[in-house]
């Protein structure tokens, strides 16, 4: 579903973000992102749903370039950034119904969707509100339930479970296991290594831009945690 090909990211001034990384992320599969802040994690996650641009290498998205057809990859995408830049103007149901017609989502499938998810996530009352209004955590889930509706190939989350409260957290990872299961690909970037370890069926491990260990989360970890391997890659210099 993913294939970053020899991609590497140079900011303005030389620094150097992200240095020649390649992975793979097959459908059906849970595939943890994981490293310090300023590891690169952030850069290759914008780079990867055509936010930034970047000079080497390629970011196949379901075989399509993300440089040549951006357009094209971000039909198969949903994004949801750590922290959601909403339109404050518009309700919630607006807002929802904007991205659905963006992407060409049925009436009755948007329908359907918005209930089931508002309801679980217990927004449904507040959709007639305005988002300037709402809470942080209210915002992540109308970012949520808007990646939701669209039923995208590939979700890319950026650090997901921050600032999700513990049943909200629950339910996140249980969509996630969901949509893996429906045949979706999940890319997400987390601090909680011991949700990764859980999660995932695959991680990669990023540092100072360059991955210092990619596979299974067996093979990874071995028969110690994903703490202690972490822990470990980063003490060793």
């Amino acid at each position: 579903m993913v294939k970053i090909i020899n991609f590497s990211k140079t900011y303005p001034g030389g620094k150097l973000a992200v240095d020649d990384i390649s992975l793979e992320v097959v459908p059906s599969e849970i595939f943890g992102f994981i490293g310090h802040n300023g590891a690169g994690k952030t850069t290759t996650i914008k780079c990867m749903v055509g936010i930034l641009d970047f000079e080497k290498g390629d970011i196949l998205i379901n075989g399509k370039s993300i440089k040549k057809e951006p357009i094209a990859c971000k039909y198969e995408i949903a994004y949801l950034p750590d922290d959601p830049n909403l339109y404050d103007n518009l309700t919630g149901i607006q807002y929802l119904n904007f991205i659905s017609d963006i992407y060409k989502i049925s009436n009755e499938q948007r329908n359907a969707d918005i209930k089931k998810y508002s309801e679980l996530f217990l927004i449904d009352k507040n959709l007639g509100d305005t988002i300037s209004s709402y809470s942080h955590g209210m915002k992540q889930k109308l970012s949520l339930i808007s990646a939701l509706v669209r039923r995208p190939k590939l979700y890319v989350l950026d650090e997901p479970f921050v600032g999700l409260d513990p049943k909200m957290a629950y339910l996140m990872k249980e969509i996630m296991r969901e949509k893996c299961q429906e045949g979706a690909s999940i890319f997400f970037s987390t601090h909680v290594l011991e949700v990764a370890e859980k999660l995932c069926h695959r991680v990669a491990i990023i540092k100072q831009g360059k991955i210092v260990t990619v596979g299974t989360m067996e093979s990874v970890k071995g028969d110690k945690s994903l703490e202690d391997i972490f822990l470990e890659l980063y003490d060793h210099e």
